[in-house]
């Protein structure tokens, strides 16, 4: 009763799992750009839905391993019936039934259980994975289009510049050889320029591969990315990271389940007992008018099968324990691996949040500049090089903004991942 109890539950709440995602459309208007994707490659996704039907297998398996063998039926007909003192013996029917030694079942039923778990944590794992792989693509597409925005503005600032020194030049107060440096910086921003735009179709190639599906619009991005924070602290995250991640959870079960096989096993290893009735069919004696003349016979049996051989049994058992004994030692090793990587995750986080507020600063100081330069060139009281200069290092700043806004926002998505979020 237990057991059909834990199963029924355990197949409701991953119906629960499969049909959040089945209707997370309804609550679409509640969740970012990104989040939408996500959901949409997990629909999409034929491994996550591979690993379901995995997962719901192995649900099927759980009633067959605890279930008692087959009831054996058997019948017999005498061709020369056997006389016997009160009739000839004219048929035969046999049925029996096996029992394993105690626990044996049980112990088969709640390995294949964890067995279970184990898939259905590799199942929440590839969803994480696959959340991880959505957002990091989404935020290199964003950096990406935030780069051609910014290159084709200072594209555009550098026309205006290039205007304005042919008119100093016409006017006798420039120099040609300004014209010809705004001339060269435009080729070279040109040819970045092309190549951005270029780079986008391996991208949308491979973020179309997440979602499974092509992208008939535009991915849709916020004007300024938002700045994803930790929610938790980090110690809280570490111990999160070392005993939810889901490879490690599913190592956990995998431990279990052989737990239960080598319970299993030295159960398989006690006796069998098998009770049986077998109803023979008599004839009517003739010239007997004895009392029992052609009475059935009916005579209960009951059997043991006894291990006596006991290396196969043996073996079978330490098999089971030096597997164990080798998942355990794997999650030891899953667990120092997360550890390390999450440690790198940490540092890349705080270097992106430093960052971010580095060069919004830069980026500042270097409008204010390129506004006072601006200024002091048209009456001529400052080099144009120096405005190409500082040109250059707007530009870079403000590419730089971008991509660490979206490292800071892809490190929290990776740590994320991490906790099996």
């Amino acid at each position: 009763m237990k057991y059909i109890l834990n199963y029924i539950i355990n197949y409701i709440y991953n119906y629960i799992v499969l049909l959040g995602l089945t209707f997370c459309s309804g609550s679409l208007l509640a969740q970012t750009p990104l989040q939408v994707y996500q959901d949409t490659a997990a629909l999409n996704n034929p491994g996550i839905k591979s690993l379901y039907k995995q997962y719901e297998a192995l649900l099927q398996r759980i009633p067959q391993n605890g279930t008692l063998p087959d009831l054996q039926f058997s019948a017999g007909y005498f061709v020369t019936p056997i006389e016997t003192r009160i009739g000839p013996q004219q048929a035969v029917l046999s049925l029996s039934q096996s029992f394993p030694w105690v626990g044996e079942l049980n112990a088969r039923q709640q390995a294949t259980t964890e067995r279970a778990k184990t898939v259905l944590e590799e199942f929440n794992g590839k969803r994480s994975k696959l959340n991880f792989d959505v957002a990091a693509i989404y935020y290199s597409l964003y950096v990406l289009r935030s780069a051609i925005q910014i290159t084709e503005e200072n594209f555009e600032l550098l026309s205006t510049f290039r205007d304005l020194s042919r008119v100093r030049f016409e006017s006798g107060t420039g120099s040609m050889v300004d014209v010809l440096r705004v001339e060269m910086e435009l080729g070279e921003l040109k040819n970045q320029l092309l190549y951005l735009q270029d780079s986008r179709q391996p991208l949308m190639a491979e973020f179309e591969q997440l979602m499974n599906n092509t992208m008939d619009s535009q991915v849709v991005f916020p004007e300024v990315l938002w700045g994803e924070e930790l929610s938790l602290n980090k110690d809280i995250i570490l111990d999160s990271v070392s005993s939810m991640n889901p490879s490690v959870l599913s190592l956990e079960h995998q431990i279990l389940s052989y737990d239960q096989e080598v319970i299993a096993a030295r159960k398989k290893g006690g006796p069998t007992f098998t009770v049986g009735l077998n109803y023979t069919f008599v004839g009517q004696l003739d010239g007997y008018v004895g009392e029992g003349n052609g009475r059935d016979a009916i005579l209960p049996t009951v059997g043991v099968k006894l291990p006596l051989y006991r290396k196969n049994y043996n073996a079978l058992i330490r098999e089971k324990e030096i597997i164990r004994e080798s998942t355990a030692l794997a999650k030891v090793d899953a667990v120092n691996v997360l550890q390390t990587q999450l440690s790198k995750g940490f540092r890349d986080y705080d270097d992106a949040v430093r960052r971010v507020s580095l060069y919004l600063e830069l980026e500042r100081y270097a409008r204010q500049a390129m506004d006072i330069l601006i200024a002091e060139y048209t009456s001529s009281r400052v080099d144009f090089e120096e405005i190409i200069r500082i040109d250059r290092k707007l530009l870079n700043y403000q590419l730089e903004l971008e991509k660490a806004r979206a490292d800071q926002n892809t490190t929290v998505a990776y740590i994320n991942y991490l906790m099996g979020k």
